[in-house]
């Protein structure tokens, strides 16, 4: 009795664990290829699933998920015969299980063949400047060329980056000596632009210098001209005006002469002081009028008459 109760236990513990065998539960982003006796059953999606023990197996487990491939530097030789080595990083995702499990026994290695011919193959058609330069170009045709060859086995190439692009050392040396030279050009060309530059300003320091000393002195000249035209129109106003006060007062003097009636010994009297004026010694030329002359000769006789009596 006690064997036969632990030969019942064992075979339950067995009959669950078939059980438990039969029952798969899928994950996200993952999917399981189903064969019935070797033959392909199905594709189980995510969720819990149930199969049938011993005549159903799990013949593959799919990652749905964009998977990165990063394969190692391959050997290509550009149009104009430069060897050199570039690495390539492809990017894909598994679209049908089914393909991917039955389509290529390796795929990951398949898709690294196909990536190196079809990378010979486009650079083959290409010299190596164009090679460095086009690395948009050469990965846009290697992801078409990759993504049509790929379509069979259920994979999809999204994207297909190169890495690095490694050419020959003698190459490598003969750019660095070709960036060198390029850099002092750019250097030589951005001093001569500098010195220009600089020249050109000065220059035009100079000219604005000039052009503002020139203002400064047209400036200056208008205002000493004004101040010497103000300064000979005070003048003129005050040679003017003195001009005009001697002719009042000599006009006065005049009236004040006649309204006193003077008599004929003053106005000659008058005439001998302004003939005295007139002979102040500056005068090289006199014309003596004839009253004055004659009044002359009286002063004459009289002072002979003085001097007689003495």
């Amino acid at each position: 009795m006690p064997g036969l109760i632990v030969g019942i236990i064992i075979l339950l513990v067995l009959i669950l664990a078939l059980l438990a065998s039969c029952v798969k539960v899928v994950p996200q982003a993952q999917a399981m290829v189903i064969e019935r006796l070797g033959g392909y059953l199905g594709t189980w999606g995510v969720g819990i699933h149930f199969k049938m023990p011993f005549i159903d197996r799990v013949a593959k487990r799919v990652l749905l998920k964009e998977q990165v491939v990063d394969f190692a530097p391959q050997p290509v030789i550009t149009k104009d015969n430069v060897t050199m080595r570039i690495d390539t990083v492809v990017f894909f995702q598994i679209t049908d299980p089914k393909l991917f499990a039955y389509g290529v026994e390796n795929p990951i290695m398949a898709i690294e063949n196909l990536t190196a011919t079809t990378l010979r193959n486009i650079i083959g058609d290409m010299e190596l400047d164009e090679t460095l330069t086009s690395r948009e170009t050469i990965n846009t045709k290697m992801r078409a060329s990759l993504d049509v060859a790929t379509d069979p086995w259920g994979i999809k190439v999204n994207r297909v980056e190169l890495k690095n692009i490694i050419p020959p050392q003698a190459i490598q040396d003969a750019m660095e000596k070709q960036m060198k030279a390029e850099r002092e050009r750019r250097e030589a060309v951005t001093r001569a632009e500098g010195e220009k530059t600089a020249t050109i300003l000065v220059a035009q320091g100079k000219k604005e210098s000039a052009i503002l000393d020139a203002e400064a002195e047209k400036q200056a000249a208008i205002l000493r001209a004004e101040a010497k035209k103000e300064a000979t129109v005070r003048e003129a106003e005050g040679q003017a005006e003195a001009i005009l006060k001697i002719q009042q007062a000599n006009a006065d003097g005049l009236r004040f002469l006649k309204e006193a009636g003077p008599d004929s010994a003053v106005l000659q009297l008058k005439s001998l002081e302004a003939f005295a004026k007139a002979a102040d010694g500056k005068a090289t030329k006199i014309i003596v009028p004839s009253e004055i002359q004659g009044m002359a000769g009286l002063v004459k006789s009289i002072a002979e008459v003085a001097k007689e009596d003495k």
